[in-house]
Parts: C-alpha cells; sequence; structure tokens
C-alpha cells in the first residue's frame, strides 16, 4: 500500500507544493511508493505554479477511510449455471479457494458456490439409489470432465438427468436391472464387455461410457449408430470413471442464490457490521453498475489494512483528510501550533518548526540530503515559501526562509522576484470565485476552549473587489458556520501591496469589544500590519476566546 502525502484541506500553495516536493524526496530516499495528494482542487494560483513548474497536480483524494473496492481480491475466480462441479471445484482449487460467485453473462452475481454446497451434489439423498444414481448434466461435459472422446453422439449439448448404472455383473442379472428404468436416462458404464455393451445399446440407451482406454468394435459403433446410443471412451478405469461422471453434474441445484453482496464504493467501516453478522463465506464486491469487481473476506473487511498518510503543512486531525483518524500517521512536517487529536501507537517523524513555509522544511531535507531537486520541484517549493511568507514580508518570515529561497533561486528556471508579481497578480479569489468558494479556498478549522471556529484567508492586491462583495461574503461565512455547524467563521483578506488586511466575521461575541482595530461595519475589523493567520491572526482570536471563557 502506496505512503499518501498530504497537506491540509482546502489547500494553499504551501499544502500541494510541499506534498509535491516531499513526495518527490521520499521517491528518491526511503518510500519509493510515496504519493503526493490533496483534498481538494488547487486555487488559480496553484494551477499557475504547476503550469509553470511543468508538474501534474496531486492525486484528488476527499476521504482515506478504506472503500471495499480497496481491500478486496481483484482477481476473481467465478462459476456459472452450466458449469459442472468438476470445473468449479478445479478452479478453486488452483486459487485456494473455499466458495467463489458465481455470475451470469453480463458479470452480475447471481449467488455464491462454496466447497460444503459442491459436496452435496455427491452425498445429499444418499440413502435413496436412484436419486444417489443420478447427474444432472449434459453428454458434452461428461465428456469434457473425463477428457474422453465422443465414438458416437447424438445431443451432446442437450441436458439430462442421467442415471448411471455400472455393468459390473452378469450379463442376465444387468439385463433385467436396465430394463427397471427409462432407457433415455440411463448411462451405462463398462470396460471391454460387449456382453453388457450390446443388450445397452438394443435397449437404446442414453450413452455407453467404455472405460480403461477400450473401444467398441467397428460393428457395436454401427449399431448404436443405428439405435441412436452415444457412446464416449474414457481413459480411466471403471471406478474413477464412475467417480467423474458424477462430478459431471451441474452446479445450479447448490448454489446459494440469497447472497450478501458489497458496494465497492461503501467505506469498509459501514460494510464491518452487515459481515459480521453474516456466515457467508466470501463476500462478492460488485461495482455501480452492479457488476462483479472484486471479492473480500471476512478479515478484509473486520481487519482491512490501514491507508499510511504523511501529513505536511498541518498537524491537526480537524485540518487532514477525513479519515485520517482511522489511518496511520507516520509522519508529520509542519510549521504551526501543535494542535489536538494526533495520535500513534508508535513514534513517527515529527518536525515541526517556526518557519514561514512548510516548503522551507522540505527544501532544506533535499539540501541537508545533497539531493539537488528537478527545476520543477524547485520552482514549486519556491512558490510555496512566496506565497506563505509573501515573498519574505510576512512577520512569520524567519532567516531560514531567506537562505533557502536564495538557493532554490539558483536551480529554478526562472527569475523569482518577477515570478513572484505575476504570482501575486493571477487567481484573484474576489475576482473569480463565489462566495463560498472563497470562504472554502484556504479554510482551517480550530478548536479552542470548546469553541470550533475557520479562518480563511486570501490574498489580494488591493481591498476594492473586497468592497463590492463583502455582502455577500458575510453572507457565505454564516451559511458555512451553519453548515459546518461551526460557532462562527473569519475571512481574513490580506493585500500584499500595504501588508494590511481586513478581518470578515460571521458572528461577533461580547469579547470583540476588546480588539484594539479599528471596527469597520458589523464583523468587519481593519487589521493594519496583520498579515499571518497563524502568527498574529490565531493568537489573536485565542485570546480573545479564552478570556470570553475565564
Amino acid at each position: 500500500m502506496s505512503v499518501l502525502v498530504f497537506g491540509h484541506r482546502n489547500p494553499d500553495t504551501d499544502a500541494i507544493c510541499s506534498a509535491l516536493a516531499y513526495a518527490d524526496l521520499l521517491r528518491r530516499t526511503t518510500r519509493p511508493d510515496a504519493v503526493a495528494c490533496c483534498c481538494g482542487p488547487p486555487n488559480k494560483r496553484t494551477e499557475y505554479v504547476l503550469e509553470r513548474a511543468g508538474l501534474a497536480a496531486p492525486r484528488i483524494v476527499m476521504d482515506v477511510r478504506p472503500q471495499v473496492e480497496d481491500v478486496c481480491r481483484r482477481e476473481v475466480v467465478t462459476a456459472s449455471f452450466g458449469d459442472a462441479f468438476h470445473e468449479a471445484y478445479e478452479r478453486m482449487k488452483a486459487h485456494d479457494l473455499r466458495a467463489i460467485p458465481v455470475v451470469d453473462a453480463d458479470r452480475r452475481v447471481v449467488g455464491v458456490l462454496s466447497v460444503l454446497h459442491l459436496m452435496e451434489l455427491f452425498f445429499t439423498d444418499a440413502a435413496d439409489a436412484t436419486r444417489a444414481r443420478t447427474v444432472e448434466t449434459s453428454l458434452e461435459k461428461v465428456r469434457t470432465v473425463l477428457g474422453g472422446t465422443f465414438l458416437n453422439v447424438q445431443e451432446p449439448e442437450r441436458r439430462d438427468r442421467l442415471l448411471v448404472m455400472v455393468g459390473a455383473m452378469s450379463a442376465e442379472g444387468f439385463t433385467d436391472r436396465m430394463r427397471k428404468y427409462p432407457r433415455e436416462n440411463l448411462v451405462v458404464v463398462c470396460g471391454d464387455r460387449p456382453t453388457i455393451q450390446l443388450p445397452a445399446i438394443e435397449q437404446g440407451v442414453r450413452a455407453i461410457v467404455v472405460t480403461g482406454g477400450f473401444t467398441l468394435s467397428a460393428g457395436l459403433v454401427e449399431l448404436a449408430k443405428a439405435r441412436g446410443v452415444s457412446v464416449i471412451q474414457s481413459p480411466y478405469d471403471t471406478v474413477n470413471t464412475t467417480l467423474r461422471l458424477k462430478s459431471s453434474q451441474f452446479v445450479d441445484p447448490v448454489v446459494a442464490t440469497d447472497v450478501i453482496t458489497l458496494p465497492g464504493r461503501a467505506t469498509v467501516a459501514e460494510a464491518r457490521p452487515q459481515v459480521e453478522r453474516a456466515t457467508q463465506p466470501v463476500f462478492p464486491v460488485v461495482g455501480d453498475d452492479g457488476r462483479l469487481i472484486g471479492l473480500a473476506f471476512k478479515t478484509d473487511v473486520i481487519n482491512p489494512p490501514r491507508p499510511r498518510l504523511v501529513l505536511v503543512d498541518h498537524n491537526e486531525l480537524d485540518q487532514a483528510v477525513p479519515g485520517a483518524d482511522e489511518a496511520e500517521i507516520v509522519e508529520v512536517l509542519d510549521h504551526h501550533r501543535l494542535g489536538g487529536g494526533l495520535k500513534s501507537t508508535q513514534p513517527i517523524r515529527f518536525v515541526n518548526e517556526p518557519v514561514g513555509s512548510t516548503c522551507t522544511l522540505v527544501a532544506r531535507q533535499f539540501r541537508a540530503a545533497g539531493l539537488v531537486p528537478e527545476p520543477g520541484i524547485a520552482l514549486c517549493m519556491a512558490s510555496g515559501i512566496i506565497s506563505d511568507t509573501l515573498n519574505l514580508r510576512s512577520p512569520t518570515t524567519t532567516d531560514v526562509d531567506r537562505d533557502i529561497l536564495g538557493w532554490l533561486e539558483t536551480l529554478c528556471p526562472v527569475t523569482l522576484e518577477q515570478y513572484a508579481r505575476e504570482f501575486f497578480e493571477i487567481g484573484s479569489a474576489l475576482r473569480s470565485s463565489a462566495p463560498a468558494d472563497v470562504v472554502r479556498e484556504d479554510c482551517k478549522e480550530f478548536t479552542e476552549q470548546g469553541t470550533r471556529f475557520s479562518i480563511s484567508q486570501i490574498e489580494e492586491t488591493g481591498f476594492d473587489l473586497f468592497w463590492e462583495r463583502k455582502d455577500e461574503l458575510r453572507t457565505a461565512l454564516e451559511e458555512h458556520a451553519r453548515r459546518q455547524r461551526l460557532d462562527f467563521c473569519a475571512l481574513l483578506v490580506t493585500d500584499v501591496v500595504t501588508n494590511g488586511s481586513l478581518l470578515l466575521l460571521s458572528r461577533e461575541s461580547d469579547a470583540w469589544e476588546d480588539v484594539n482595530y479599528p471596527r469597520l461595519d458589523r464583523g468587519l475589523y481593519s487589521l493594519e500590519n496583520i498579515v499571518s493567520r497563524k502568527k498574529q491572526l490565531l493568537p489573536l482570536i485565542t485570546r480573545l476566546i479564552q478570556a470570553e471563557h475565564a
């Protein structure tokens, strides 16, 4: 199972670029199966970065909770109505299975066939001699199972209820017994015994099976043709021929048709209660079109392998991809505060440093490992630093960020100063996105003193568009808070030119009266020199909540 490298939900440029770059570093060092992922599509600015860097976007994965199709066996052995016991059993034996799904011509599941079901064909009604001798099959199935040859055949594909008689007694006694049964249902099994073969042909039985590789005389073959008696030559002795003939019967009567199928897209957690209660040996897995796509065993669903995750640019489960709480977190690389909820069953690599960008930490690991990133990866990491530090103007910027960005510039195929200007001019969320998308674009959720809230942040070149859309943005914040069941939502609109921000809130509490920033309107504040969500705004909101609960 691959290691999935994830940024936070509603990913920004640093989250996506650090995931791409760190997955590349891991593939070149310790984890060749690392895959960069994200919880949603890149925003316009990040799309610009990927295009300039010549990189594909990370794989979009909205939930890492394993689905049934993730844990089922894809190479599926099946049976169908009309298969012989021997055919189905050989498939099970070859793949070490005790049960297989039964499908129709469109691969839709019609039942399950188990070894126990097959045994019923041999041992049910053993006390009834006639029933025990009856085999529902076709002569073509008999020939196939025996690996035999037709010396004469009539309607080989016809389904028959055959009564098997072994010619192992005197000719007179056998003839008397044979006459007690309908001749059109009789199959006579014998070796090189013309005294049995002749009366059987004269009687007009359905078929004669000649065992031991023997054949009929030319005269008896002609007589069989004249009487419409099929003749099969078997390479096996009489005992083994009889057993194989019995194993040629159709599986149809013993197929369990009342079976549970599992939707491939159902989560393992959703399927587990149903599987735990069932006595079914295997569980066919079907796609959205109802066709078979795999086979699941109880252990696959009850105790599935957990996905392995590397978290970058976050360490709080509330911000992680849905299902991360059920996954195995193997590593964290971040530059934010420590949040709650993250646990591990064993020690993991956890890097958390107060730098301006997670891409700074990734690039530093490249350099420490003596590895030179490809130009596209270098530009990708530089973009994450430029985005998160507002091109080194944010108060979160450190000397480490400056040093690393200088190193990356020597590896990038562009001049970073000009590139940074283009980066911030492209993809204005206020110009191109609906209000709800603006709120979700770079949104992180937090919990403090039992208060759940979110902070979204966008960067603009000036506030003109904000003033035009202020009211609809406030409505979108209120709706987002209601939908996500949050106590309040905040939107920080940062002007990358003046290094100041506007803060819009879905709801204000009494604690906001203590904010030492100008209040411009209901739930709207001017925050001069505030540009960092993690280092400036979040601590401010945290202090207000703590004071409110004091």
